[in-house]
């Protein structure tokens, strides 16, 4: 029974086994008073920092203004989105594959993914991006055929591959060595106990994959690679190195350098590129939601506030309750 009116609670509990008297249990709500300083303070900061900048010539926000919806700037967003949803999707297929390959018993499987990850995570990006660029003085054709001797088919390979897509290969292929490490975290945080179960059951290799791991592991991937995701929004301006010049960066950059007004470019470009993350961002938000269905909620949505102490026989009752919910295990 609570008392509203004294803001105290008492609770009939035994504290020392049957027959004990109940012992109260005060309520208080925790104070953070210098939470509320530091949130004035660093308002105080962001708002001097705003009229600061509202008044700096250097920024420029007349042209900001005009060339924030610029058709140049708009279709350079569309091809940097383009970019990174290729870029990823490739990226995962690989990863999955490559995962799947490090977990393997074969060992000519499992050294080939620990080469390609070693070549791929060992090698910064933009290397990378400046071999593909190289691709057709290296290679000028792609030759099918036996080896050593005359090719059936050859296909140049500066027809075959335009900047683009070798942007998008270049920037895939990276990307698949990080998100094959990220599936492998997945799957193994998911505890073998549930391969048996699931066998232990009739379940098939593929119907356990399905219904039972992936869904777990998935907890464990998705916000890794919401990460990456944004993370490779990023990475698009270095195709440069391709070179590829339509993308966000370059855009920008080829204005600024037409109109010598480079400080309100990049911010022109940021504003997009904080635009896009923040979509990107609200995808995941829900993704994580939909797959953190049924085992608890988000840890950045957790119960609130601590509001007062709990007795050693209240955690027993909690956690008798949370066994209850999920079907006697507690953890």
């Amino acid at each position: 029974m609570s008392d509203q009116s004294s803001g105290r609670a008492t609770t009939p509990v035994p504290a020392g086994g049957p027959g004990a008297a109940p012992v109260p249990t005060k309520v208080v709500r925790l104070r953070h008073p210098w939470r509320i300083v530091f949130a004035v303070l660093l308002l105080a900061v962001v708002a001097v920092f705003v009229i600061d900048a509202a008044q700096r010539e250097a920024f420029d926000w007349p042209t900001v203004g005009k060339y924030l919806f610029d058709q140049r700037i708009s279709q350079a967003a569309g091809y940097t989105l383009l970019l990174t949803v290729l870029s990823m999707v490739i990226g995962v297929v690989l990863g999955i594959i490559l995962a799947v390959m490090r977990q393997s018993p074969n060992p000519v499987l499992k050294s080939i993914a620990w080469v390609w990850l070693w070549i791929f995570r060992g090698t910064p990006v933009y290397v990378q991006l400046v071999f593909w660029g190289l691709l057709s003085t290296v290679y000028t054709t792609i030759d099918l055929g036996v080896p050593f001797m005359e090719a059936w088919v050859s296909f140049p390979t500066d027809v075959l591959f335009n900047a683009f897509w070798l942007a998008v290969i270049g920037l895939a292929l990276n990307e698949s060595a990080y998100m094959a490490e990220i599936v492998r975290a997945g799957l193994l945080s998911v505890d073998s106990g549930q391969h048996e179960a699931a066998t232990a059951l009739g379940m098939s290799w593929g119907t356990t994959m399905r219904r039972i791991v992936l869904p777990q592991a998935m907890r464990v991937i998705i916000p890794p690679t919401g990460n990456e995701v944004i993370s490779m929004l990023k990475t698009t301006s270095l195709v440069s190195a391709i070179p590829f010049t339509l993308e966000l960066y370059m855009r920008q950059r080829d204005i600024a350098a037409a109109i010598f007004a480079p400080v309100p470019l990049l911010i022109v470009a940021s504003i997009w590129y904080l635009a896009i993350t923040s979509v990107l961002m609200v995808g995941q938000y829900f993704l994580e939601k939909r797959f953190a269905r049924g085992v608890g909620a988000r840890p950045d949505t957790g119960p609130g506030p601590v509001t007062g102490a709990m007795s050693a026989v209240d955690a027993e009752i909690a956690e008798t309750a949370i066994a209850a919910k999920h079907g006697g295990d507690a953890r």
